[in-house]
């Protein structure tokens, strides 16, 4: 029973988890009106996919065993009840922030979510110290980088723009927007597919590909089903953006992932997807700034919601 709940509190992460994150890379597509939400979607979820079936042949070795992020030790981290735990207080935390239309990173309901099982197991003994470089560097770093640089590259467009008489081919732009994009997905479905088949690592019945493969379809239906309300947070409320604002943020958003997956950078492609677009909009006056900060607040309280999440789970299913 341990185990079939361990699967099964993983696809509910994987769901959830699709329905808040895999709109973000083509929310400039719908937000500059390039397509419309059902076109987007769909091409978020063929890139995603596509991403997540290719790490099954090429990023086994990203898939390792599950661990606690060096919060609590292995030993605790590895039993059933606390892989159980993780799961299912992440999921809620990701599936409360979709509810409510808010993009957060699941990455850091993660990190809360173990946390709060640390708490509970071991108490203040708990390694505190690894939420620097996983939380508090993340939270402020990602949308510091995101807004300046997503302001810069399109002020920079927008001078270069009436300077220079070549004719701009919109089909060439529509397509390097979609490519873009696409290439935000496929990223994100690359990288995240093996992080949270570490979770059912611990089951033996399963073999890597098969269980990549599950929760890759639990994502695509995640977001093909449950998307719309974070998909307009991003696209239409935090500020009315055109082609080319959209595809500048997209250009940030992409440029800093590959730069941060080669460098090793402590950055949130949630937190950078959102403030890029923020950044952009800035430049024409038009953002809302009261959604940005409901989306702001938002990150900062997703650690401690999926800690108290995780400690109560822990608890109630140690007992």
């Amino acid at each position: 029973m341990w185990l079939v709940s361990i699967f099964i509190a993983t696809l509910f992460l994987a769901y959830v988890k699709g329905a808040n994150d895999n709109f973000k890379g083509v929310a400039t597509l719908f937000g500059s009106r390039i397509t419309s939400y059902q076109t987007a979607i769909l091409w978020a979820t063929v890139t995603t996919f596509a991403g997540a079936l290719t790490s099954t042949i090429f990023a086994n070795e990203l898939v390792k065993t599950f661990s606690g992020q060096g919060i609590v030790k292995d030993a605790i981290a590895n039993a059933p009840n606390f892989h159980i735990a993780v799961a299912i207080a992440t999921g809620l935390t990701v599936l409360i922030a979709t509810i409510l239309g808010l993009p957060i990173s699941t990455s850091h309901s993660l990190i809360g979510a173990i946390l709060g099982g640390a708490l509970v197991a071991i108490g203040l003994k708990a390694n505190f110290a690894v939420l620097l470089s996983y939380f508090v560097l993340p939270l402020f770093l990602s949308p510091i980088l995101a807004i300046v640089l997503g302001a810069g590259v399109y002020s920079i467009v927008e001078y270069i723009k009436p300077k220079v008489s070549l004719p701009i081919n919109q089909n060439f732009i529509k397509i390097a927007h979609y490519i873009s994009a696409g290439i935000i997905c496929f990223t994100k479905g690359f990288n995240d597919t093996p992080k949270l088949v570490s979770l059912v690592m611990v089951i033996a019945y399963f073999s890597r590909q098969g269980s990549m493969i599950t929760i890759a379809m639990a994502m695509a239906l995640g977001g093909l089903i449950s998307s719309q309300k974070v998909a307009e947070t991003i696209s239409i409320k935090i500020t009315p953006m055109n082609h080319t604002q959209g595809l500048s943020a997209n250009i940030i958003t992409s440029s800093l992932v590959i730069a941060a997956s080669y460098f090793g950078l402590p950055i949130s492609t949630t937190h950078v997807t959102v403030s890029s677009i923020f950044g952009v909009g800035l430049m024409t006056e038009k953002t809302n700034k009261v959604v940005f900060f409901k989306v702001f607040i938002a990150w900062i309280l997703t650690l401690p919601i999926a800690t108290i999440l995780g400690g109560i789970i822990y608890r109630l299913l140690q007992n």
